[in-house]
């Protein structure tokens, strides 16, 4: 719950959206302020994350993990190059976040690793194919949105063939083998 005063994560979604609809029109306006707009709002920004940087240098212990596990200030941090943590710690930690809810479900995650600014995610389900489809779109909006610098999440290599779905096959259940010997 935030302090009082303070926007909770739908009214910061709710601004970031509005914002993002402003610098489209700011952008798609004719005349030549509009440069001169764009310009102004990239000062800004840069002024900004400038003392965002001084309040991080001051920051150690707690204060430190706190800003750098705050969603809304993470993805700042992220947006000016100065988040304390690493994407692949915060890929480990989104995975982390998860686990517990995917052994519930008889599953298991690891991140195996961030290549190429793609974390390698190895993932078990069990279940059909569309609780796994479900699980994969789950981890990578899990991942994204802590280290969203990242460019994808993607099955480990050799990880294809696990999590296949654990189902029997109806052909299975009513096609009995043909007898062998003399019985029929």
């Amino acid at each position: 719950m935030p302090e009082a005063g303070r926007l909770d994560g739908a009214a910061v979604a709710e601004r970031l959206s509005r914002l993002d609809g402003l610098l489209e029109q700011v952008q798609g306006a004719p005349g030549p302020m509009t440069g001169a707009a764009i310009e102004a709002v990239q000062a800004l920004t840069e002024v900004y994350g400038e003392a965002l940087a001084r309040v991080l240098d001051g920051a150690e212990g707690p204060l430190l993990e706190r800003m750098a596990g705050d969603e809304l200030i993470g993805h700042l941090l992220v947006l000016h190059g100065i988040h304390p943590e690493p994407p692949e710690r915060r890929a480990a930690r989104a995975v982390e976040a998860l686990r517990p809810a995917v052994r519930e479900r008889g599953g298991d995650i690891e991140l195996d690793g961030v290549e190429s600014g793609v974390a390698r995610v190895r993932v078990t389900a069990k279940g059909c194919g569309t609780s796994s489809a479900a699980l994969e779109d789950a981890v990578r909006e899990a991942v994204l949105a802590l280290a969203p610098e990242l460019t994808g999440v993607e099955r480990a290599p050799g990880d294809e063939g696990r999590g296949a779905p654990a189902f029997v096959p109806v052909e299975s259940l009513t096609v009995r083998p043909a007898p062998t010997g003399g019985r029929s």
